[in-house]
């Protein structure tokens, strides 16, 4: 009878590493995958499902009044249980956070995601602060003042920071493009990134345009909606913002790592 053996499949860097940064980029999402392992599994599924979810959560709540107070507060909620999700799936990433080597990439990473969580713990503060529906049965006196500003600055600098996050991971997100279109298309190439450079150009005047960054340092202490307008103008002008961030991230990532590659 024969024995019965196990054949592994490793993907692994240049410097015989199994895990390290390369994991989740470009190259490495794009590699060739052994037969019966193309689909992803359902973890990765969940992560997937849950920063849509976050993505979607977070324009809807930088309406405000145009959703209405309570809906505001509900979705702020619920943006709150997605977060938790979102960290409980990448579990991993924070019990590594001390392990492995520094590069610039990992460093601004972990500095964003730093920030991220600060904008996020001062929004729930102040949201809880100043609810008055979902959590008006809370016995919380006075501080409402304070609490506004620091709700305002939370929100558009994690709404910024948030985007720029997701732009750090935009190579994952396009290798999972490329799954479901295998087969290389300079056309479909140029036309991706023609269309990102107008979503980002456009960026620039919605993010002048709405006041965003007299929002962020607190020069206004007031944000200001116009209720005659089409709501799915706001959301087109704030999801080009997001998307000038992105575009931010995702160079400002691809960048370091070219630098990176050409010091080794």
């Amino acid at each position: 009878m024969e024995r019965p053996y196990v054949i592994c499949h490793i993907l692994s860097s240049l410097d015989g590493k199994i895990t390290g940064p390369f994991m989740g980029t470009e190259t490495e999402l794009s590699a060739p995958k052994p037969k019966g392992r193309g689909s992803m599994k359902p973890k990765m599924i969940w992560k997937l499902a849950v920063d849509i979810a976050m993505t979607v959560a977070l324009l809807l709540l930088m309406a405000y009044e145009l959703v209405g107070q309570a809906a505001h507060e509900w979705i702020g909620i619920g943006m709150f249980v997605l977060f938790i999700l979102h960290h409980i799936l990448n579990g991993s990433w924070s019990g590594n956070i001390l392990k492995g080597r520094y590069h610039p990439v990992r460093i601004l990473q972990t500095g964003i995601v730093f920030l991220v969580l600060c904008a996020m713990i001062g929004s729930m503060i102040s949201g809880i602060i100043l609810s008055r529906h979902a959590l008006a049965f809370l016995p919380i006196k006075g501080g409402r003042s304070l609490a506004r500003n620091l709700h305002m600055v939370s929100a558009y600098w994690g709404f910024v920071l948030m985007s720029v996050h997701l732009g750090f991971h935009w190579s994952m997100i396009m290798g999972m493009a490329r799954k479901l279109f295998p087969k290389p298309s300079a056309v479909r190439k140029w036309t991706g990134r023609i269309l990102a450079l107008v979503i980002a150009g456009y960026g620039i005047y919605a993010f002048v345009k709405r006041d965003i960054g007299d929002y962020m340092i607190l020069r206004s202490h007031f944000v200001f909606f116009d209720y005659d307008e089409p709501l799915i103008f706001f959301y087109l002008d704030y999801i080009a913002v997001m998307g000038l961030f992105v575009f931010m991230g995702n160079y400002v990532c691809a960048g370091l790592r070219s630098i990176g590659r050409r010091k080794k």
